[in-house]
Protein backbone atom coordinates (compact mmCIF):
# COMPACT_ATOMS: atom_id res chain seq x y z
CA UNK A 1 0.00 0.00 0.00
CA UNK A 2 3.23 2.05 0.64
CA UNK A 3 2.67 4.97 -2.49
CA UNK A 4 -0.51 3.78 -3.55
CA UNK A 5 -4.01 5.86 -4.02
CA UNK A 6 -7.14 4.87 -3.38
CA UNK A 7 -9.46 6.29 -5.72
CA UNK A 8 -13.02 5.69 -5.39
CA UNK A 9 -16.66 6.44 -4.82
CA UNK A 10 -18.81 6.41 -1.33
CA UNK A 11 -22.86 6.16 -1.03
CA UNK A 12 -24.87 7.71 1.95
CA UNK A 13 -27.49 4.72 3.17
CA UNK A 14 -30.87 6.69 3.09
CA UNK A 15 -29.77 8.83 -0.01
CA UNK A 16 -29.67 6.42 -2.71
CA UNK A 17 -31.44 8.90 -4.98
CA UNK A 18 -28.14 10.33 -5.06
CA UNK A 19 -25.29 9.56 -7.23
CA UNK A 20 -22.48 8.01 -5.23
CA UNK A 21 -19.54 10.62 -4.30
CA UNK A 22 -15.64 10.88 -4.95
CA UNK A 23 -12.91 10.19 -2.32
CA UNK A 24 -9.33 9.85 -2.86
CA UNK A 25 -6.46 8.62 -0.52
CA UNK A 26 -3.26 8.93 -1.24
CA UNK A 27 -1.26 6.73 1.06
CA UNK A 28 2.56 7.96 1.45
CA UNK A 29 3.55 5.35 3.74
CA UNK A 30 2.26 1.92 5.65
CA UNK A 31 4.25 1.26 8.73
CA UNK A 32 3.12 -1.79 11.61
CA UNK A 33 2.72 0.11 14.93
CA UNK A 34 2.71 -3.33 17.15
CA UNK A 35 0.23 -6.65 17.16
CA UNK A 36 -2.33 -6.37 13.67
CA UNK A 37 -2.19 -2.43 14.24
CA UNK A 38 -1.13 -0.53 11.26
CA UNK A 39 -0.07 3.48 10.75
CA UNK A 40 -1.35 5.10 7.18
CA UNK A 41 -0.28 8.48 6.45
CA UNK A 42 -2.35 9.70 4.14
CA UNK A 43 -3.75 12.65 2.36
CA UNK A 44 -7.64 11.75 2.95
CA UNK A 45 -9.81 14.29 0.22
CA UNK A 46 -13.81 14.14 -0.26
CA UNK A 47 -16.26 16.67 -0.50
CA UNK A 48 -14.59 19.62 0.50
CA UNK A 49 -12.42 17.80 3.14
CA UNK A 50 -8.87 17.73 2.16
CA UNK A 51 -6.50 16.38 5.19
CA UNK A 52 -3.13 14.77 5.25
CA UNK A 53 -2.56 12.58 8.76
CA UNK A 54 -1.56 10.11 10.24
CA UNK A 55 -4.63 7.18 10.94
CA UNK A 56 -3.98 4.01 12.90
CA UNK A 57 -5.73 1.02 11.58
CA UNK A 58 -6.20 -2.76 12.68
CA UNK A 59 -5.13 -5.00 9.44
CA UNK A 60 -6.50 -8.75 9.73
CA UNK A 61 -6.50 -11.18 6.86
CA UNK A 62 -8.65 -13.33 5.54
CA UNK A 63 -6.48 -15.99 3.74
CA UNK A 64 -5.04 -13.54 1.35
CA UNK A 65 -7.23 -11.12 1.71
CA UNK A 66 -6.35 -7.97 4.48
CA UNK A 67 -8.96 -6.13 5.30
CA UNK A 68 -9.06 -2.81 7.70
CA UNK A 69 -11.47 -2.49 10.74
CA UNK A 70 -11.77 0.78 12.74
CA UNK A 71 -14.05 0.61 15.83
CA UNK A 72 -15.12 4.26 16.97
CA UNK A 73 -11.88 5.72 16.31
CA UNK A 74 -11.20 9.23 16.61
CA UNK A 75 -9.72 10.80 13.40
CA UNK A 76 -8.47 14.23 14.24
CA UNK A 77 -10.00 17.01 12.85
CA UNK A 78 -12.81 14.78 10.85
CA UNK A 79 -14.64 12.49 13.85
CA UNK A 80 -15.20 9.10 15.07
CA UNK A 81 -15.55 6.65 12.52
CA UNK A 82 -16.33 2.86 12.12
CA UNK A 83 -14.94 0.90 9.05
CA UNK A 84 -14.33 -2.27 7.72
CA UNK A 85 -12.60 -2.42 4.22
CA UNK A 86 -10.87 -5.19 2.01
CA UNK A 87 -8.01 -4.99 -0.40
CA UNK A 88 -7.84 -7.39 -3.26
CA UNK A 89 -5.97 -6.81 -6.67
CA UNK A 90 -6.35 -3.57 -7.92
CA UNK A 91 -9.91 -2.89 -5.94
CA UNK A 92 -11.21 -2.42 -2.57
CA UNK A 93 -14.82 -2.44 -1.21
CA UNK A 94 -16.38 -1.68 2.44
CA UNK A 95 -18.80 0.17 4.87
CA UNK A 96 -18.19 3.46 6.47
CA UNK A 97 -20.26 4.81 9.72
CA UNK A 98 -19.33 8.30 10.90
CA UNK A 99 -22.51 8.96 14.02
CA UNK A 100 -26.04 8.51 12.57
CA UNK A 101 -24.57 8.66 9.05
CA UNK A 102 -22.75 5.96 7.18
CA UNK A 103 -22.48 3.92 3.67
CA UNK A 104 -20.56 2.15 1.75
CA UNK A 105 -17.28 3.04 -0.27
CA UNK A 106 -15.63 1.26 -3.20
CA UNK A 107 -12.97 1.73 -5.94
CA UNK A 108 -9.61 1.13 -7.56
CA UNK A 109 -5.96 0.96 -6.42
CA UNK A 110 -3.84 3.15 -7.79
CA UNK A 111 0.24 2.01 -7.71
CA UNK A 112 2.85 4.54 -7.65
CA UNK A 113 4.96 4.51 -10.49
CA UNK A 114 7.68 5.33 -8.09
CA UNK A 115 7.69 2.48 -5.44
Amino acid sequence: MHGATLVGLFTVAGREDRPASPDRYEISSVEKVGGNDWRFNARIRYGNVDVTLPIVVTMLWAGDTPMITMTDVTIPTLGTFTARVFFYGDRYAGTWQHGNVGGQMFGRIEKSDRQ
